[in-house]
């Protein structure tokens, strides 16, 4: 904004010594530039009334304008915009070198947790929010963050959305998930969305605009407190599986490449359970079907995904007392 004032000052200059003076386009610019720069020669031109009362005037508002634009840059500086600018810059830079990354939008409540879990797992993540007053913490704590509307295509893919790993649609209204969602889809027709749902009916809607998968926080915390009372002795060490932070039990999975040096084999051929120590409790095959308890040969195709269960120690944390918020680390 600033550095354009010089510009429009030479441009009015330039036509306004052409159309007084009747000086050819060069001429009336050479006089222009010199007239604000406060060289003051005239050049080969005699100027006329006309053109001295103009020059007169362009003198005296350039300098007057010049200087307010200083003024306005200095003060910029020294409140601090500039340095918020540069911010932004660096920021840009930093999400633009993503790869892998997870997209998560909306930052209040639920995405606040999401983004603490993906932060424990040392997941690369961007956050995407429309009101300041939500990202500001998020980027005390070093977090990349996108100012904007997720529904918006450029929103999303100033956020990285075409190399991104997946994306969380957290906001607090259904209707804005499902915008979101649908968005996305059309961004990036394989990227796996998660969406978060507060009604049941807004389920269906998710998963026609593209959702991977929705899960609702009301009906996980009901589960979870049906469970810590049936079955609190299991809720808990699942709880110590699936936390990161308790390295002597996790639950991982896998994803076998189509190709790759597991693919075509069983259990035993590939040394997973011999050779490892990995317990494979269940093998995910791509239509979904899940098979429990697989024995020793039991086929490994590409394209499956081994869920499994690593003992690192056997200095377990003491179950009984709420071991943890479960997750699913990758």
């Amino acid at each position: 904004m600033y550095a354009s004032v010089p510009v429009l000052l030479v441009a009015s200059g330039t036509i306004g010594y052409h159309l007084i003076e009747g000086w050819s386009w060069f001429g009336a610019l050479y006089a222009s530039v010199i007239t604000l720069t406060s060289i003051g020669y005239e050049g080969h031109h005699a100027l006329s009334t006309g053109g001295r009362i103009f020059t007169m005037v362009l003198a005296v508002g350039g300098i007057s304008t010049v200087a307010a634009a200083a003024t306005e840059i200095l003060s910029t500086i020294i409140t601090g915009e500039f340095r918020d600018y540069r911010e932004r810059r660096r920021m840009r830079r930093r999400i633009d070198a993503l790869d892998q990354h997870v997209i998560v939008c909306g930052h209040g409540a639920v995405g606040q947790q999401v983004c603490k879990e993906l932060r424990d797992n040392r997941v690369p993540f961007v956050i995407v929010d429309r009101q300041e007053q939500a990202l500001a913490p998020a980027r005390d704590l070093g977090a990349l963050t996108v100012l904007g509307d997720a529904t918006a295509d450029a929103t999303l893919g100033g956020a990285g959305i075409g190399r991104a790993r997946a994306l969380i649609a957290a906001a607090g209204a259904d209707p804005e998930n499902v915008l979101i969602t649908m968005t996305a889809r059309l961004l990036n027709p394989r990227l796996p969305i998660v969406a978060r749902a507060k009604e049941e009916a807004t389920v269906p809607k998710l998963l026609r605009a593209g959702a991977t998968r929705t899960i609702s926080p009301y009906a996980v915390v009901a589960g979870r407190l049906a469970q810590a009372v049936l079955r609190p002795s299991v809720l808990d060490l699942l709880e110590v599986a699936a936390h990161a932070k308790y390295l002597g039990l996790q639950v991982e999975e896998q994803l076998v490449d189509r190709g790759g040096p597991l693919d075509g084999k069983t259990l035993e051929s590939s040394g997973l359970r011999s050779q490892t120590g990995l317990m494979v409790v269940a093998i995910k095959h791509p239509d979904g079907q899940v098979a429990f308890n697989p024995t020793n040969d039991a086929p490994v195709v590409g394209g499956d995904t081994l869920i499994t269960v690593t003992v690192v120690s056997r200095a377990l944390p003491r179950l009984g007392r709420g071991a943890g918020r479960a997750s699913i680390p990758r």
